[in-house]
């Protein structure tokens, strides 16, 4: 068995992560900044990653010991063969068909921030909802969800992991603008990098009940500057970081 290590921004990493799949990845593990797909033998990738030929031994099970449940308070984030009987709202979640599964700053900072800003009964729209974490995170608060994500890829897993936890948020194709007809929102939250935040400022507003609350992340700290210049008419109410990474919560 063959591992290949991948490097990049949780967003890179995020849009190859169905690619590695549909090339015969066996199954992916995703660390910090870096994503670990493990393939039968090696092959001809353009993604500029290093391959590693593993010990002869079960890597599947290797893999499934090596991968941890992941604190969020109050969540915990499990795969599926996780057993969890200790404290905390568990996420159970099939690691590495989607970007987000709990072991990133990012949706850790995105799952604290929704545990302190969240009302029950409130509509929460995640923008980019990938593995669905965040709109299950939401529905499990006691609010009512939707999600979005350009990629269709990644929508059967997030609904998949919706019913695997209990809980049916409404996940649709496409990016904010699929989302307006639904509007509005008292809380945005959405893990996407800086450049796009900054893109999608003036949706934000649009999609944002008054008294509203955005959550951004996945902003890393050198950038911060442009999200903030996006959204500088809106009072910036909270700003935490983990690492390199920022989360920016505003209040409309």
């Amino acid at each position: 068995m063959w591992v290949y290590r991948l490097k990049g921004t949780p967003w890179e990493l995020d849009s190859l992560i169905p690619e590695l799949f549909h090339r015969g990845a066996r199954g992916l593990l995703e660390g910090e900044g870096e994503v670990l797909a493990y393939f039968p033998a090696p092959r001809d990738l353009p993604y500029g990653g290093e391959w590693q030929e593993l010990p002869d031994e079960d890597w599947l099970e290797a893999w499934r010991r090596d991968l941890k449940p992941a604190w969020a308070p109050p969540f915990v984030v499990l795969a599926p063969w996780h057993p969890w009987e200790g404290e905390g709202i568990p996420l159970v979640l099939e690691p590495g068909m989607a970007f987000g599964t709990g072991h990133h700053e990012t949706t850790r900072l995105a799952l604290e921030a929704l545990a302190r800003h969240l009302s029950p009964g409130e509509k929460v729209l995640d923008v980019g909802t990938g593995s669905g974490i965040l709109s299950i995170a939401a529905e499990k608060l006691g609010g009512k969800a939707l999600g979005v994500d350009i990629d269709p890829a990644v929508l059967p897993q997030a609904e998949a992991n919706a019913r695997a936890n209990g809980v049916s948020p409404r996940f649709l194709l496409g990016s904010l603008e699929a989302a307006l007809p639904f509007a509005p929102f008292g809380l945005i939250v959405a893990n996407l990098f800086a450049e796009l935040h900054a893109e999608l400022a003036p949706l934000y507003k649009e999609a944002l009940a008054p008294g509203g609350r955005l959550l951004l992340t996945g902003i890393l700290k050198e950038k911060v500057h442009l999200v903030r210049a996006a959204l500088e008419d809106l009072p910036l109410v909270e700003e935490e970081a983990e690492g390199e990474w920022v989360l920016l919560v505003y209040r409309r």
